[in-house]
């Protein structure tokens, strides 16, 4: 069981990836920002350093660690193109260049659904380019890539389910919609966990309908 090396453990993924991993018997290490070490599931060693900058945190990276990305902006909608420029971009930049340094054995980056739409071009471009900086690194990578993920505090898109019903059945909408489909926090963290006991041989895509039938 390699060390995990977490970030974004605080939040709406992470809190809950964390106790799985704890309660597997995995050793997990979470980087947090200075005040925020108190938000973590018991049975972490907390880090606290500057996640925008390698140096402040790759000597804390257990040799061999699977890395596991999930800091990015919370509620992700068009009007926070600027944060995602601003933390998400630069994070993932800043990871990166730790892992390498690190000698990390996987790396694995929560990203975003990558099939084309206007309403969140800022967001998917963003991780696109947080993707391709992480293969630069040569180390080997997967990533996942849902569009919303649904669970307590993040619900509201279930009064789409309708329209889902609709364009099912109309052949034209059919695979746009499907491209866009929801997962569940669960069907997430379950896949996950599976890519941290299976690392690929270079590049790993986990797409939506993967995830939601719990395979990679």
């Amino acid at each position: 069981m390699p060390p995990i090396f977490i970030t974004g453990g605080t939040g709406y993924m992470g809190k809950r990836l964390i106790k799985k991993l704890v309660a597997h018997g995995y050793d997990v290490t979470a980087l947090v920002r200075a005040g925020s070490e108190g938000k973590l599931p018991k049975g972490v060693r907390a880090i606290i350093a500057n996640p925008f900058e390698a140096t402040t945190f790759q000597q804390w990276i257990p040799k061999g660690a699977v890395f596991v990305q999930l800091l990015g902006v919370s509620h992700p909608s068009p009007r926070k193109k600027e944060q995602f420029r601003q933390i998400d971009l630069p994070s993932v930049k800043a990871s990166a260049d730790a892992a390498l340094a690190a000698n990390v054995s996987h790396f694995i980056y929560l990203s975003v659904a990558m099939t084309p739409t206007r309403i969140m071009q800022d967001f998917q471009e963003v991780r696109r380019e947080g993707e391709a900086c992480l293969l630069t690194k040569g180390f080997p990578c997967t990533f996942v890539r849902p569009w919303y993920v649904l669970g307590p505090g993040h619900l509201w898109p279930l009064l789409l389910l309708p329209f889902y019903g609709i364009a099912e059945v109309i052949p034209a909408w059919r695979q746009k919609t499907r491209a866009f489909a929801f997962v569940t926090i669960g069907q997430i963290i379950e896949t996950l966990l599976k890519a941290i006991t299976s690392a690929p041989p270079r590049k790993r895509i986990v797409e939506i309908r993967q995830i939601r039938k719990g395979t990679l």
